[in-house]
Parts: structure tokens; sequence; C-alpha cells
């Protein structure tokens, strides 16, 4: 199983990336996605989660506005577009994969996810 993130990088206050995490090794349409990240000193945090069928998404509070999930069953590919983004977005951004499949009431817990990538760095500074 891999998952590999990118699309990170140096980006001004209010400015937009986009993120782009490479799903193989599974079968990806089966699976709930999830972002997170974490920022130095912090524990890791739920940031958007999308089920299987790319229909149902969830959004922590602090981003919601601002950053939009959807996926690409058929690119195996889940995407993460982060507008408007500030400081406190700082962090490294990390994709995982829920083996349940949720389609609805997809999981925010780290627990959950049962793969993970090895994160994109994003850095919002003027």
């Amino acid at each position: 199983v891999h998952l590999v993130e990118s699309g990170g990088g140096l980006v001004q206050p209010g400015g937009s990336l986009r993120l782009f995490c490479a799903a193989s090794g599974f079968t990806f349409s089966s699976y709930g996605m999830g972002w997170f990240r974490q920022a130095p000193g912090k524990e890791r945090e739920f940031v958007a989660a999308i089920g299987r069928s790319g229909v149902g998404t969830y959004y922590a509070d602090f981003v919601k506005g601002r950053f939009t999930i959807s996926r690409d069953n058929t690119k195996n590919t889940v995407y993460l577009q982060m507008d408007n983004l500030n400081r406190e977005d700082t962090a490294v951004y990390y994709c995982a994969a829920e083996s349940v499949g949720h389609m609805w009431n997809i999981p925010s817990a780290v627990a959950e996810y049962d793969y993970w990538g090895q994160g994109t760095q994003v850095t919002v500074s003027s």
C-alpha cells in the first residue's frame, strides 16, 4: 500500500494550494479517504474526509468554506484544494485511507485510518 502526497510548498497568506494524494496497492474506490495535518509541537489533527464514492464529505470547522476535498476513483487520487490560507495552516499534511469504506459519516479520528502517506509540507508565510 502506498499513499504519496504532493503539491505542498510555500505560499503567501491569502493564497491557494492544491494537494494531491496518489494511492496504489489497494482498491481505492472501497476506502474512505482523509486529510490530516500536524504542526510542530502539536498533535495530528483532522482536516477533511470523503466517502468512498466521493459524495459524502466532512470538514473540520476551521477549514469550512476554505478547503475542498475531492477524489477521482478512476485515477486513484484524492485532492485537497486549499484557498485563503493563513499562517495557522502551516503544517505537514497527510492523506490517509480507512478500510471500512464509509459512504457517509466519514471518521475524523486518527485511529480510524489504516494507511498513511509520508506527508507534504505546507508553509504559509509572507
